[in-house]
This record gives structure tokens, sequence and C-alpha cells, in this order.
């Protein structure tokens, strides 16, 4: 299937932050854009934000002034939907509201032909619930940007129960068209992003909730020592607790209240508090003028115990009669017993770029070795961090976590694997799709963590998706 044309126009309906974006993207692309919004002026306001932004770009020298000229030239803001006749496709980015949604497209039906594409770019609304008063719901697609468009790479094609496939793979070929990331999904509650996701912000609040580990520490734990570009906590700050709060509800009630995304009270604390985030000042961190940097737990000690000898943490060795192995999930303890022998478990660290590694001891674990793998860790360039012995420590666990939502959306039909992996990658910014990195560590070892802490904990929320388990048993 093909791409639309770029001699075809495109409308955007809703000037704001993601309209203006997407009007950009796809005046960037070569196509005519008509810009409307319901509000008086807003569609003006919306191309002079468009123009602020690209003036910045052409200041980097990322852009010509010909180039921008060009660009803003080939989006026109129109009064009236009646402007939209002679689009190919028309998208909204007004505000989440299901009703407002589907007056707009019962609207727009009685004034474009019917070969134009309707879509709407919701990232949290059913696609087939807003179809369904129109003539044509086959004609209606999801197309999900993420925010800022003109920058972000995903999109998310997101077809309803009526979508035609062909609708869906003339948007899918225009958004690549568009330089974009797309990837098809299916309308479920939270589509492939706002669902796999759930768990990097889930399991940090629940870890913190468990007193494993502070914001500072677990945030330094996860970007670190796995390579994410912002901790769960930092990122939440910046999205806003109320928002996340409320993306979390959404998904937990639309999912009858499933355990695996059961909300955080002490996020619902923090909203109940004001202590937004960023936008209040203040969050899980303080943002005010002279605030101290958050400070993760990192272990010190005598400098002069000797290395280990070709230390490797991801490799099992004993060292003075302790056992060092990486984590399956049990506590360094419950290996204690089974093996016979004191034990250290090491947390997951990503070999190319780790440099804060959590590791945990059985108590019998002398502090002449504790010191022997902090200064073998120095030696490698990575930070220690002592952690309680805890059923899959901090990392492990939410790799686990992420892994195993990803499986489960791939087993209820909403993407492919591919198609996970690529929107988490893209849409935002994790250092491996999820599934990968499950195979990549192991699928018996992401089954066993699972496994063993959904036995200690009895919390549904770690039941392993039957997915995973016929993939790590295959």
């Amino acid at each position: 299937m093909t791409s639309i044309a770029t001699d075809r126009a495109i409308g955007v309906v809703g000037a704001g932050t993601m309209g203006g974006g997407i009007a950009q993207v796809a005046a960037a692309a070569g196509h005519p854009v008509r810009l409307f919004d319901a509000v008086a002026g807003a569609a003006d306001a919306g191309k002079a934000r468009i123009a602020e932004g690209l003036a910045k770009v052409v200041a980097r020298g990322k852009m010509t002034a010909a180039a921008r000229d060009a660009l803003l030239g080939r989006i026109e803001t129109v009064a009236a939907l009646d402007a939209m006749a002679d689009a190919a496709l028309v998208l909204e980015a007004i505000v989440e509201d299901l009703d407002a949604k589907r007056q707009l497209f019962t609207a727009l039906e009685e004034i474009v032909g019917p070969d134009v594409l309707l879509a709407t770019n919701t990232s949290s609304l059913s696609v087939t619930a807003i179809a369904r008063p129109l003539a044509r719901p086959e004609r209606l697609i999801g197309l999900h940007f993420f925010n800022p468009a003109p920058i972000m790479k995903l999109v998310e094609v997101i077809s309803g129960v009526a979508t035609a496939p062909t609708v869906a793979a003339t948007a899918y070929a225009t958004a690549e068209a568009w330089g974009k990331i797309a990837v098809h999904a299916k309308s479920t509650p939270g589509f492939i992003v706002n669902r796999v996701a759930r768990p990097y912000y889930a399991e940090a609040l629940r870890l913190y909730e468990e007193q494993v580990a502070d914001p500072a520490t677990l945030d330094a734990l996860l970007t670190e020592g796995a390579g994410f570009r912002m901790g769960p906590f930092a990122l939440m700050d910046l999205i806003g607790h109320d928002v996340n709060y409320a993306v979390c509800r959404s998904v937990f009630d639309a999912f009858y209240q499933d355990p695996r995304f059961r909300p955080s009270i002490t996020q619902l604390e923090l909203v109940n508090a004001g202590r937004l985030g960023r936008k209040t000042g203040q969050g899980v961190y303080s943002y005010a003028a002279g605030a101290a940097p958050p400070r993760p737990a990192t272990l010190t000690g005598p400098s002069d115990a000797p290395p280990i000898p070709g230390f490797d943490p991801a490799r099992e060795m004993e060292v003075d009669g302790v056992l060092v192995t990486s984590t399956d999930g049990r506590t360094a303890a419950r290996l204690a017993r089974a093996r016979g022998t004191p034990v250290v478990v090491c947390d997951l660290i990503t070999p190319e770029t780790g440099r804060r590694l959590g590791f945990a001891t059985s108590p019998d674990v002398p502090d002449a070795v504790v010191h022997r793998l902090r200064t073998s860790l120095d030696a490698l360039g990575i930070v220690a961090t002592r952690l309680p012995d805890w059923p899959g420590l901090v990392v492990m666990r939410t790799i686990a976590m992420l892994a195993n939502e990803g499986f489960e959306a791939v087993m209820q039909g909403v993407a492919d694997e591919a198609g996970v992996d690529a929107a988490m990658r893209s849409g935002v910014n994790y250092p491996k799709g999820p599934i990968g990195w499950g195979r990549e560590i192991g699928l018996g070892r992401v089954l066993a963590t699972l496994d063993h802490i959904h036995a200690v904990t009895g919390d549904p929320r770690y039941r392993a998706s039957m997915a995973l388990r016929f993939a790590a048993e295959a």
C-alpha cells in the first residue's frame, strides 16, 4: 500500500502542542496543511508557535531560512471545518473526550469525500468507541504521535474493530513517508507504549514503598546500570505525577482492575499534596533554586582490598568461599540455604554501558569479600550500591516486568514482537526493546525471576504471561 501523495492536503483539527506538531510534520513532508481550531485565534497562535520553534532550528544551523519559509507557507490556518473538504486525511488532536471526538468526526463525515481517511491522535480512548457513531467507521484509524511530534519518531497506527486493513496500511505507509517509525497496534487500553511502560514506574514506586532504596538510588541503578535515559522518579517528575497517576488509573480501570496495573498510593499522596513534579517545583525531588541534587547510595570502604582476578558481575564464581552470582529472583539468603555457602547476588547490569551495580548478600558473607567486590568493580569503572537482600533486586525485577508485559501484549494481538520493541525504543527511548532484552538476558532467567517474586510475595501482579512461559520453555 502506498502513502498519501504529497500534493494532497492534510487536515489537522486542534492547534495545540500536539496538533501544531503534527501539522509541522505533515508540512515538512511536503503536504499542504489545513490547520483548524474551534477556539478563535488558536490556529493562528498555533502556527506562530511553529514559526518560533523553527526559528530556533534555523538559528542552530539545522534548517535554512528558505526551507523554513517554504514549510510555513504550506500551513494554512482556516476558520471552518468546511476547509477540510479537499483533504486526503483529516487528523484530530483535540481534548481527550470521547463525546467531543465523536461529534467532530460525525461532522467531518458530512464535509469530506467518501475516500478520505479520518484519524485520531488519542492516547487513551478506544478507537473502536470513537468510530462507533460514524456511517463509515472502517475509515477511522488511530495515529498516535508522541510529544514533541516533530522530534519523537514513533507513531502507533491503531486499528479499531471496524478499521479497514487498507486504511491501516495507507496510514502506516504515510507515517513512514513522513519520516516516522510506524508500528501497527490493536485498539486496547494503553495501546503499546502506555501499557508496556507501566512497570517502569510501578516497580520503582513499589521498591520505594518496600524500602529497598530511596528514589535517587533507584533512578541511578536504572540509568547508570541499565542505560535508561531518565530514572522513573525523575521521569514522573517531568511528566507530572497528576498526569502519570491518571494514566495509571485509566489503564488499571480499563483492564478491570488487573493487579498488573495497580496504581501506587505513594504517587496518589504526591498528587494529594500538590507535589506534581517540575511544574510545581516539588515532586519526588525538589526543583527549588539551590536545592541539593539527588545523591544515590554508593558503597565506600577500604581501598586496599585485593581485587578479584577476572571478576565479571555477569559470571558466577567463587571468591574466598563465597558464591558470587547473578540474580534469578531468589534472595541471597535463600540461595545460601540451597547451595550451602555464603552468597553475593548481583543485579542485572548492561555489559556495554553499565556503570553502577546493585548487589545483596546473605548474612554470613564476610566484610572482606564485600570490600574485594567493591575494589573489583572500581577497577572496572563501576560504582557499587549495596541493597537489602530482596527478591529480584532492582534492575532485573524491572526488566523482567517490562518483558512480561511485552509478551502479554503480543499474546493478546496488540502488536507483534518487533512492533513492541520498536515502540518502546522509539516512543520512550528505552535502550533496548523489552522482549529482545528479555531474550538477550535469557527467557528462562526472566521467567524464574518472576516466578520467584510471585512465590514469595503472593502478588498476582508478578504472574508470568503464558506467552513468556511458552517462549522460555520452547
